[in-house]
Formats: structure tokens, sequence, C-alpha cells
């Protein structure tokens, strides 16, 4: 049940925003932006920091094409808390370059940029790229399936059958065993029985 108005008193926000670009030659941009204010003015160890200017506004921006690995990545800060200094680890987001975003993406941006070889803002905008690239994919490079029946002519001829939608099994309300999938996907559900039976193919 949600305070009274006059119980609560705003003291941060936090936003975080990603934009998603197709671009002509094929590949995507991902820019992803995280923009902290407070509504008063606040005493930083650099200085006062004026009531409406933020804290910190950072952004990250990753090319990727459609097999999710990086090509180029790019970051900059436009306001940190201890200017001059939180920019001198813009360039070593060049390290995401190589990295898939859905093959062991969150391990190795640990690895490379985890504690101080990286900034705790901008290495954190990396944790939303894997999802959002997906959802930008969603109906354009992936098939997310339109959940009718299978047809006539996928019933007859079984290579010509729609492949299963990307987004099944990839989530607790999208299992092969569960409501959604069953009303919304009926010819990729699967009971329990059928999921316990052994894969005859291997």
């Amino acid at each position: 049940m949600p305070l009274p108005p006059s119980a609560r008193h705003l003291q941060h926000t936090r936003s975080i925003s990603v934009l998603a670009y197709q671009r002509d030659d094929g590949l995507w941009d991902l820019e992803a932006r995280l923009v902290d204010s407070k509504p008063r003015d606040i005493a930083l160890a650099s200085g006062v920091r004026p009531q409406g200017l933020p804290v910190h506004d950072m952004t990250l921006c990753v090319t990727i094409d459609t097999a999710l690995t990086i090509l180029e990545a790019t970051s900059r800060s436009d306001s940190t808390p201890y200017p001059g200094e939180c920019e001198r680890i813009n360039s070593a987001y060049a390290q995401l370059v190589g990295l898939n975003l859905m093959r062991g993406f969150r391990h190795a941006v640990r690895e490379r940029l985890g504690g101080i070889a990286g900034c705790t803002h901008l290495t954190e905008l990396t944790a939303v790229l894997p999802t959002v690239a997906i959802q930008a994919f969603a109906g354009v490079v992936v098939e997310t399936g339109d959940g009718a029946p299978a047809s006539e002519a996928e019933a007859d001829d079984p290579s010509k059958t729609q492949a299963k939608p990307f987004q099944i099994d990839r989530c607790h309300a999208l299992r092969s065993d569960g409501t959604a999938v069953r009303q919304y996907y009926p010819r990729w559900y699967r009971t329990p029985a059928d999921l316990a039976e052994p894969d005859a193919s291997k």
C-alpha cells in the first residue's frame, strides 16, 4: 500500500534510458544514458552542485551486428562528481569491442572493466545492453512468432514450420509448459510430461 505523499520526500532521481537505432549499413547502434540528479543543491568534494544540474550524466554507445557482437564502443561523461578525473576512463570502454552480448558478456565486462579498471556508472550501463538489443531486434532481426496455430501447409510439410520464437524458455512467464505459452503460442506448448520425456535424438 503506497504511503501518503506527506510521508515521503524525494531525495534522488536516477534515470537510465537506451535508444536503439537500425543503421542503413545493416548494423545497429545502442546508446545508453544514465543521469543522477537531486532536488536541492548538494555539497560534493569538488564543490557545490546546484539543484537541477546532474551529478552524473554519462552515455555509453556501442555498435553491434545482427549476431550481437560489439564492433565499436565509445563513452562520454558530460557531468561527473570529479571533473577532469572521471572522464579519464572513457577510452577504456573500447575494450567492449569483440564481446558478444549473449555469450559471457557480463562476466567479460567484470574482467575488463570492474573496480578501478572502469567507471561504476558506465559499467552499470553495460548490464542493460543484452535485453535492449533483443527488444530492438524483435520482429526485425529475430523472429518472435505470431502465436498462430500451425497452418495447413506446415502440417503437410514440416520443413515449412515456423522456427520456435526466440523468447520461449528465456524467462519464467514464457516457459514451454507455462500458461502464457499455452495461450499465446499453442503450437510450442509442452506439458510437464512432454518435457520429462527423454530426447530420442540424443
